[in-house]
């Protein structure tokens, strides 16, 4: 395992996204946790929707006063393709994990928990990935941490054998945390579970507010035609996020809005090995056509860009499969956009069908929406205030460090 070192922040900017009597509990809480360590875990300090929680959330806490530190286990290509594996079987993904991927899977877990021999008080582990640590920990710790793990994953209907496997791990864990409640449902979990709705920085790169100049400057320099209408879609390449069938409704949409263009966006992680696979495919599905367009960090399309993307898209959409939660929805409801997601998962959290978006089941369904929206400026605008609003209330990091703090103190206590 090694510590991802991240720089304190000045909690003091956040002040515009938290009531006084909010803040004044964040301060309480944080100061009855005063010499305790905590540790976050997960499997990769780049890309995907953990790491980009982590960036925000411990420099957060940090600032407050709490000892919170950040390990990530290290494990070669054939360890991530494993947890891939069990990652979209518990999805309800079909399949079967081999003996000898479980028995790869708690070799690698073993060998990264013979770094883990230093004092703490509270672990909260993040997904499979490292869900086995405290299997190979619990000898060499003399006061045992108080361990929690947390599931960003859509577990509503487990594959029955990763069901079985993360049950075995359970027992370790004092708390668990998930998106939704039938996703605990979906694991057997009852008593241990808590709630905890993942959140957005509304100051990191991505998320700050930039002038529509800006942003559609740096949307130019990648192509994009502004003088006609583009859809926007940003996630990992994933079957679950299905990129090829937001092709798709593009291709149907274009059918009556000839000038539409499509935008894809997606982040390459380092545990996801099928990324690049999926990648390949999304592109031989685009083919030739030049208004459809595909990148990634390794196109240079950083935060920064993704920020001005979408800003300045017509629609955004997350046409999501499976979704643990989806923070590219909040993310574009934030910046006031008409968004259409996949009435799956935490989607459903955050969009209000008809009221703030669109929550569609289906191609046929997606491709109606973008065209209603297309041909109506009025709706997209009132959307994207309503939606703007649901994540100021709801999905905030100030309200995501709020819940942990108050979780923390409780299993201190």
């Amino acid at each position: 395992m090694k510590e991802i070192i991240l720089k304190t922040i000045d909690s003091s900017l956040y002040r515009n996204f938290i009531s006084a009597r909010q803040e004044k509990e964040m301060k309480s809480l944080a100061t009855s946790l005063r010499g305790e360590k905590i540790y976050f875990i997960n499997s990769t300090a780049f890309g995907g929707g953990v790491a980009e929680l982590f960036y925000s959330l411990i420099p957060l806490i940090r600032s407050l006063g709490v000892d919170i530190h950040w390990y990530v286990i290290e494990g070669d290509n054939r360890f991530f393709a494993v947890t891939k594996k069990i990652h979209n079987l518990l999805q309800g993904g079909e399949g079967a994990i081999t003996p000898e991927e479980i028995q790869y899977y708690l070799e690698v877990n073993k060998k990264n928990a013979e770094d883990f021999n230093f004092p703490v008080d509270l672990v909260v582990v993040h997904d499979p990935q490292p869900m086995p640590l405290p299997l190979f920990v619990s000898n060499k710790i003399t006061d045992k941490p108080k361990l929690i793990w947390r599931c960003h994953i859509d577990t509503s209907r487990p594959n029955p054998q990763a069901k079985k496997l993360i049950q075995s791990f359970l027992p370790w864990y004092e708390k668990t945390i998930f998106s939704l409640d039938n996703f605990a449902r979906g694991l057997g979990v009852r008593d241990k579970k808590i709630i905890i709705y993942p959140s957005i920085d509304p100051l990191s790169p991505k998320n700050k507010y930039l002038r529509a100049q800006v942003s559609r400057g740096i949307v130019r320099k990648f192509g994009v035609n502004l003088n006609h209408p583009f859809l926007l879609q940003v996630s990992r390449f994933d079957p679950w996020k299905d990129p090829i069938g937001v092709t798709d409704v593009y291709r149907s949409v274009k059918k009556k809005v000839p000038d539409v263009q499509l935008v894809l966006i997606g982040s390459m992680a380092m545990d996801d090995p099928e990324g690049w696979m999926f990648y390949e495919r999304t592109l031989r599905h685009a083919g030739e056509d030049k208004e459809i367009f595909i990148f990634t960090n390794f196109d240079g399309v950083g935060s920064a860009e993704v920020n001005a993307f979408q800003r300045s898209a017509t629609i955004i959409l997350q046409k999501s499969i499976r979704e643990g939660f989806g923070l590219t929805v909040s993310e574009a409801l934030w910046k006031q956009k008409a968004t259409i997601g996949g009435n799956v998962g935490g989607i459903r959290l955050q969009i209000e069908n008809g009221k703030s978006g669109y929550l569609v089941n289906s191609n046929r369904e997606a491709t109606e929406k973008v065209e209603e929206l297309l041909l109506d400026e009025v709706k997209r605008e009132r959307f994207g205030e309503e939606g703007h609003r649901t994540v100021a209330k709801k999905f905030l990091t100030t309200r995501h460090v709020l819940d942990y703090l108050k979780l923390f103190k409780k299993l201190v206590n």
